[in-house]
């Protein structure tokens, strides 16, 4: 754990900088506006370790797979989104000498992010031999024009006399630290120096993905006005430099407005036109109007979905960072984009999709956002259905297989042990849907477009699996499951219980297609018969001595032992470990087996939920950002109050204490929604299936109280729980039934109901 910010219900604030932790506090300042996103990078550039990054949603390239050993089905590119040129550089001279905080003394110093709204502080004084001056810097991604990003500096001379020197600068010449040539993405196709802009290409590939083009203008406002520097360029640069000569007492303040359009919007021909166009929208209003506007949208979205947590702090602020940062990384107004694992935050992971959004973001938004939001979600996956049956084709099998990673369907994950054998996603994703159904209650989706998706992996399984005629049973060999530290295992009980769910649902929702669906699908009564043979017969390996259902075949063949006998030195295991070790110890990653029971519930008693957890639980490193929230909503419901609390503060604060110490590559943002479920299904108990939603809560012994709400079928709920019991009221929406403990209540618009256990 390393924890290099104050506690603030609303704020992330540091008084200290360190030079070790730039990178920790680059990642965790990060600002996303959906469209586009940037690391808390210092403006006026640093020239110690740092990890430069800008990156535009929906824009990626094909990066070629660098494997040792070429096998058949491998993906043809790791596809990554990329280091997108800079547009928040402000490099700065004071009597000649360039400001760098890596090598200046400087003191006062000051890093803040308002979660309020996403605007990101910084303030510090330079301590020159021949002056002090104060920098002030602001900054922030609008959510009402999302093309615009605003950036202030401000400079005060607090004793002798500065001449300074303010570049505006745009900065085409970047490159990605993961890339696996050392190549760069970009070609530079002009620069503007009347209108102050670049436009660049991503570079030709030869695997028929898309390229994209950028064009970012700038342009400088002092006092409100848009004033003109000495512009200079390079290719792939502008630059437009500012001089002011400045006494003590005396301060000089520069707004820089830029605007960035690509071409998943605007054709090439067309966006010096449209920036220009955005640009004027933007300049209509003053920064202060602007910043207003932009913090006005977020005082909405905060009223739908904050989570108020009382006599705890450090937990507050844990799980408003989660959700500002969630909500800056996607907040469904795009139905072509989905979430990353690491947002606009950093390169680990491509920053491509993963089925981290069906299986952990979903349950969430459900809740939080309008039922479009997810249902954009569905159709995402919808729309690469083509891309995943070429998948399955390239692994010799029929049927969709769903990609572990993605931008536009087709596998693009490097990684064999992943690629070929994390299969399990495979009927992960399909649950959004079964989610989605039972959460609105709407099934016009799985009727249609959802039943292509059904079918599509059905026909997959049913061609992945293979019969035993030894134990008359059909299995799943080679996979991998949620459990990374294992490889290449047989029988999975999570890959083989889900694709057996998925098969069986599969069939219980075909009779009650459309018209247009069963014609287009055409599936056989042979199918059908197979996919209720499987179902029936599928093997789910388990220890009836032990009461567990077993990880995989020989899982209990392993050392077995708890993680307390691993020196502390010795972890996070891979970091410390090789992976040979890894693969032989009967350490566990993230939930597994727990994983399913968390999926599918309301199907396993409470004597079967608590047997696993015990089992499990004290093998699991926590070493995936996923894992804390399911182990937390699980011990919740078995009443181990103390361990679902510690479990929810590693999830709140992964990356605020920096758990796992890796968050200097990027925040773990599909991961953040855990929090909130952690809350939610944890500690309030919230379960909902055909017949409605239940609560079963309890109260931390730390806090005193906490809330939410949530948008169900219609209505806005609110929930309060404190030392006296449950709260519950329907703010809007038609009558409502709801169970709390045993209690069954319904609730009339605008009434409360105070319940206790």
């Amino acid at each position: 754990m390393k924890r290099i910010f104050e506690i603030d219900p609303w704020k992330l604030t540091s008084h200290t900088f360190s030079k070790e932790d730039k990178r920790l506090q680059e990642s965790m300042t990060s600002l996303g506006n959906e469209y586009m996103g940037l690391r808390g990078n210092f403006e006026e550039g640093y020239s110690g370790d740092s990890l430069k990054g800008t990156y535009y949603a929906g824009v990626w390239f094909p990066d070629k797979t660098k494997v040792g050993w070429w096998k058949n089905g491998y993906p043809d590119y790791f596809g990554k989104t990329i280091n997108a040129p800079s547009f928040i550089d402000l490099p700065i001279l004071i009597n000649g000498h360039r400001l760098d905080l890596a090598t200046d003394q400087v003191s006062d110093f000051e890093l803040s992010l308002d979660m309020h709204q996403g605007l990101l502080t910084r303030s510090f004084i330079y301590e020159g031999q021949d002056c002090r001056v104060k920098f002030e810097f602001e900054r922030f991604l609008s959510v009402v024009i999302k093309e615009a990003a605003l950036i202030k500096v401000k400079a005060t001379v607090l004793s002798g006399e500065a001449d300074l020197q303010v570049t505006s600068r745009l900065n085409g010449n970047v490159f990605n630290e993961d890339s696996n040539y050392e190549e760069g993405f970009w070609d530079a196709l002009g620069e503007d120096e009347s209108s102050r802009s670049i436009q660049l290409k991503t570079k030709p590939n030869n695997f028929g993905t898309p390229q994209f083009t950028v064009l970012l203008k700038e342009s400088v406002r002092e006092d409100g006005q848009v004033i003109s520097g000495k512009v200079a360029t390079k290719s792939g640069l502008v630059d437009e430099t500012f001089e002011k000569h400045l006494a003590t007492g005396e301060s000089w303040e520069l707004e820089k407005d830029v605007i960035v359009v690509n071409s998943r919007d605007v054709a090439d021909s067309d966006q010096a036109e449209k920036a220009d166009e955005l640009m004027a929208k933007l300049q209509e209003k003053s920064y202060a109007d602007n910043l207003a506007d932009h913090e006005a949208v977020w005082a909405k979205r905060w009223e739908k979905c904050d989570v108020t947590i009382e006599g705890d702090a450090a937990a507050q602020q844990g799980i408003r960072f989660n959700i500002l940062q969630l909500f800056m990384t996607y907040y469904g107004q795009d139905p072509r984009l989905n979430i990353g694992p690491k947002g606009f935050t950093g390169e680990k992971y491509g920053g491509a999709t993963y089925w981290d959004t069906e299986a952990f973001i979903v349950p969430m938004y459900l809740a939080v956002a309008p039922k479009e939001v997810t249902r954009s979600l569905l159709e995402y996956r919808h729309e690469q259905l083509p891309g995943a049956y070429h998948n399955a084709r390239m692994q010799g099998l029929k049927g969709a297989l769903f990609p572990m990673v993605t931008f536009n369907g087709i596998e693009c994950h490097n990684e064999w042990e992943i690629t070929f054998e994390e299969i399990h996603r495979n009927a992960d994703i399909p649950f959004a849907i079964y989610q989605y159904t039972r959460y609105t209650g709407d099934d016009s989706y799985v009727k249609d477009e959802g039943m292509d998706v059904l079918v599509g992996t059905a026909r997959f399984w049913a061609d992945r699996v293979h019969f035993s005629k030894r134990k008359g049973q059909y299995m799943i060999h080679g996979v991998t499951g949620p459990n990374e530290y294992e490889n290449n295992v047989n029988n999975n009980w999570f890959t083989n219980t889900m694709a057996r769910w998925l098969l069986s649902y599969t069939l219980e929702r075909w009779p009650l297609a459309t018209e247009a669906a069963k014609k287009r699908l055409n599936v056989t009564d042979e199918e059908l018969a197979k996919w209720q043979d499987i179902v029936d017969k599928m093997y789910l390996p388990e220890d009836k001595d032990l009461g567990i259902f077993v990880q995989h075949d020989t899982f209990l063949d392993k050392d077995i032992r708890s993680k307390d006998t691993i020196p502390a030195d010795q972890l996070p295991l891979n970091q410390h470990w090789s992976w040979d070790k890894i693969l032989r110890s009967p350490f566990i990653k993230q939930a597994d087996v727990l994983q399913g029971i968390y999926f599918l519930n309301d199907r396993y008693t409470k004597e079967q939920k608590e047997k696993n957890f015990d089992f499990y639980e004290p093998m699991t490193v926590h070493e995936s950002s996923l894992s804390p929230s399911i182990h937390s909503i699980l011990a919740a419901e078995l009443g181990k109050q103390d361990k679902a609390v510690e479990l929810y503060e590693r999830t709140a604060r992964l990356d605020l204490d920096n758990y796992n110490n890796d968050t200097v590559d990027g925040l773990h943002i599909t991961s953040m929604s855990g929090s909130w479920l952690s809350i939610v299904q944890g500690f309030a108990g919230m379960r909902y299936n055909e017949k409605g939603v239940s609560f079963a809560p309890f109260l931390p012994k730390k806090w005193t109280g906490y809330s939410f709400k949530i948008n169900y079928q219609g209505r806005i709920l609110a929930v309060a729980v404190d030392k006296d019991g449950a709260k519950l009221t329907l703010v809007s929406g038609n009558d409502l039934t709801v169970k709390v403990w045993d209690q069954e209540v319904t609730l009339k618009e605008g009434q409360t109901q105070c319940l206790k256990d």
